[in-house]
């Protein structure tokens, strides 16, 4: 919802011509393989969502639309449930089960990642064929900050074997003094430069939708009274690993992320998206 930015962020116009952020990600996908796009919007931004990418898109790949209600998937014993804020980017991700029924990714609207990043979940998601294999695209945390407020990251584990042990959601980031720390009641923890961090880039197995559905039911009664609380993407991949229903391949990248958590970090985005077209890494224009 853009608190911090103070706007609809997914929609505002970063890239020389007027894009979007998604618009790179979208353009990515579709050179990398994916053959669909679900947009998980909230109810009162769908026309507007549709009216900016149908055009784009069609003839290029499928895409359909999915709801995140407050409602949604939600027990229906706990009747109905007073809160504003969405319940989450685990939410939000079973919110497009009736709309998924292959493997997939999963990402930010507001963020770019940058095209290698796409080519390797592409290649995971068509080639590996266990539907208990996930993946995650792990970015350094020095390479994800903001020059203008702490920022939220999910602090990754690996095992020996490259797949995820643990992703714990720190909300407090932030650099000091040439070191990197997150704050947690009122103590500060530093954290090393290149520790990799989720940027909610995801490659699932269908298989997590009614395990992620049992999860959220059990969250939800427990947080109902909780307008603040939400259910986020490494709670459940968190709960699938101890449970032994998942694991998790970390792939990790040393491309620059970045996205606007702040109205501040706008000019720095929109000079990162002006030098990539000027490197070709673009066409002038992505739609044309």
């Amino acid at each position: 919802m853009g608190s911090r930015y103070g706007g609809i962020k997914q929609l505002d116009q970063f890239g020389p011509n007027g894009e979007t952020i998604i618009d790179y990600s979208l353009y990515d996908a579709i050179r990398s393989g994916f053959g669909k796009v679900v947009f998980i919007v909230r109810q009162e931004i769908k026309d507007q969502a549709a009216e900016l990418f149908a055009s784009k898109l069609k003839g290029k790949i499928d895409f359909d639309f999915a709801i995140q209600g407050v409602q949604s998937y939600m027990p229906t014993e706990l009747g109905k449930v007073e809160r504003v804020k969405p319940w989450g980017t685990g939410h939000a991700t079973l919110c497009a089960w009736e709309q998924t029924d292959t493997p997939f990714a999963v990402i930010n609207a507001d963020d770019f990642y940058g095209y290698d990043a796409f080519k390797t979940m592409a290649e995971f998601l068509s080639t590996d064929t266990n539907d208990k294999q996930h993946a995650m695209i792990g970015y350094e945390l020095k390479r994800t900050l903001s020059e203008n407020g702490t920022v939220s990251r999910g602090i990754c584990v690996e095992r020996e074997d490259q797949n995820l042990e643990v992703v714990t959601e720190r909300t407090k980031i932030f650099p000091k003094d040439g070191k990197i720390y997150f704050e947690e009641n009122e103590v500060l923890t530093e954290l090393a430069p290149e520790t990799p961090v989720s940027m909610n880039f995801w490659g699932f197995k269908p298989s997590m939708f009614p395990i992620t559905e049992d999860l959220f039911k059990t969250y939800a009664k427990e947080n109902m009274d909780s307008p603040k609380a939400e259910f986020y993407i490494p709670t459940v991949m968190t709960h699938m690993i101890q449970k032994g229903l998942g694991d998790c391949r970390v792939f990790r990248s040393t491309s620059d992320w970045f996205g606007v958590t702040y109205p501040e970090d706008k000019p720095k985005v929109q000079a990162a998206l002006s030098a990539l077209h000027a490197d070709h890494k673009y066409p002038d224009n992505l739609w044309e």
